[in-house]
């Protein structure tokens, strides 16, 4: 895409509003703008991240067996009631009334309506288990929306739900979940720690929240240090016994501020961590909590009915674009990890005009392109110092700099985002590096 095309607003000046990093950068950089209160606009850099997020939360969730279906925004209320969540949610839930009277909701989370779904469509079980999965747009309305994306009225989020024959069964389930959340974090380039949690309105015996450690993050954590350096390793197979791989991520110490226990952290010493989380999901085994109001019945091994058992398993994907930005950024801008980025390679032209820096970067381009590399070509007739903040502010991997003094001695420009490196070499040595 040529910079000169393309619709990304930067701000050179942070918005009085931003409170937290992400916030600040993903307004500057030209990612969103904000609707209304708790409510964004996703712009084309911010929509192409939120796409990049959605696609591994996707490859993950199929990778272990999980099956995309997608769910009504709206919802009636009358599901809800059966269940005994309509009055119980709170004023967080948005209430509407269609033109024939009918109570309506925004759905805020999706128990109710995979559960009716599921009550109407499986019998036997020897159906089960099933794995059902979407990705779609939540309301819930927050008394105070706050730091962007982070805590907004609107976001996209996957939720997942799981139904089983037995508790030992829905244990499986559980874990299998467990671990795709720790691979689908990996990918993004994030450390996340998995901690036990409370079920909150959702309800449920069994609950994990994953945070990542951040300076902003909403809540105080503890942990035992190992868990900064943990990670899955080998490639997973769903069908093993994961209970090791979940008791090993669960044996040590990890608490957030309203589990903390004392005297575990005065024994840990020099290898308790205290620091700042963000939580980037959460999941839930809750028994027949919804099963049993709403009917979720299957035929068992002895003819029997048996109520399922179920589980629910969230990741917030538009709050993921602001948590990767925590967690990843300096103080000229977003610094974003490969698998995300809106676009692999920025290329600059630090001579637009000049006839032979025009030649060399189209080629350039045409190149990249057809090497399926995804780049931005910054073709516009302004200042070389403007590029470069724009580059570092929106955070590309790879910066690609061409200029007059570069070309007539056969070099051009590469630079790192993350590390910051700079060096001359080679075009073909340059485009090997970015094609690898």
């Amino acid at each position: 895409m040529r910079l000169t095309r393309y619709f990304m607003p930067t701000l050179k000046e942070t918005p009085s509003e931003a409170q937290v990093v992400s916030h600040r950068l993903m307004l500057r950089a030209g990612m969103i703008r904000q609707a209304s209160a708790g409510i964004y606009s996703w712009l084309p850099l911010g929509f192409k991240v939120l796409e990049n997020i959605d696609r591994i939360v996707r490859e993950e969730q199929d990778a272990m067996g999980c099956q995309q279906v997608l769910m009504p925004t709206i919802q009636s209320a009358d599901l809800w009631r059966a269940s005994g969540r309509y009055d119980d949610y709170g004023p967080e839930m948005l209430r509407i009334t269609d033109r024939h009277d009918r109570d309506m909701l925004y759905g805020p989370t999706n128990e109710e309506q995979i559960t009716e779904i599921f009550a109407g469509s499986v019998k036997s079980y020897r159906d089960l288990p099933q794995l059902l999965y979407h990705i779609q747009w939540k309301f819930r309305d927050e008394v105070r929306p706050r730091f962007g994306v982070m805590r907004g009225r609107e976001f996209l989020m996957k939720d997942a739900y799981s139904f089983d024959i037995s508790k030992d069964e829905a244990r499986r389930s559980y874990n299998k979940f467990f671990v795709s959340y720790l691979r689908t974090y990996e990918r993004l380039g994030l450390k996340a720690i998995p901690m036990a949690a409370d079920t909150g309105p959702i309800g449920g015996d069994m609950s994990h929240e994953f945070l990542i450690v951040a300076d902003t993050g909403e809540s105080e954590i503890a942990c035992h240090k190992d868990f900064l350096g943990m990670n899955l390793g080998a490639d997973i197979d769903y069908d093993d016994n994961l209970q090791p791989i979940v008791d090993n991520f669960t044996a040590k110490y990890a608490a957030t501020d309203d589990k903390r226990d004392e005297a575990a952290e005065a024994a840990l010493g020099d290898d308790l961590v205290v620091a700042r989380g963000i939580e980037v999901g959460h999941i839930f085994n809750f028994g027949t909590k919804y099963s049993e109001p709403l009917g979720a019945k299957v035929s068992g091994p002895d003819g029997e009915e048996v109520l399922v058992e179920m589980g629910s398993y969230g990741i917030g994907v538009s709050r993921l674009v602001a948590a990767v930005i925590e967690a990843s950024h300096d103080d000229n801008g977003i610094i974003w990890p490969e698998s995300v980025a809106p676009f692999h390679v920025g290329l600059i032209n630090l001579k637009a005009g000049d006839a032979d820096c025009d030649k060399a970067c189209d080629d350039i381009y045409k190149t990249l392109k057809d090497q399926g590399i995804d780049v931005l070509y910054d073709d516009r007739e302004t200042r070389a110092g403007a590029k470069f903040a724009d580059m570092d502010l929106i955070g590309l991997p790879w910066q690609l700099i061409i200029g007059p003094r570069g070309l007539k001695n056969g070099v051009v420009e590469l630079k790192n985002r993350k590390g910051g490196e700079r060096e001359e070499l080679s075009l073909e040595a340059a485009l090997s590096r970015l094609t690898a």
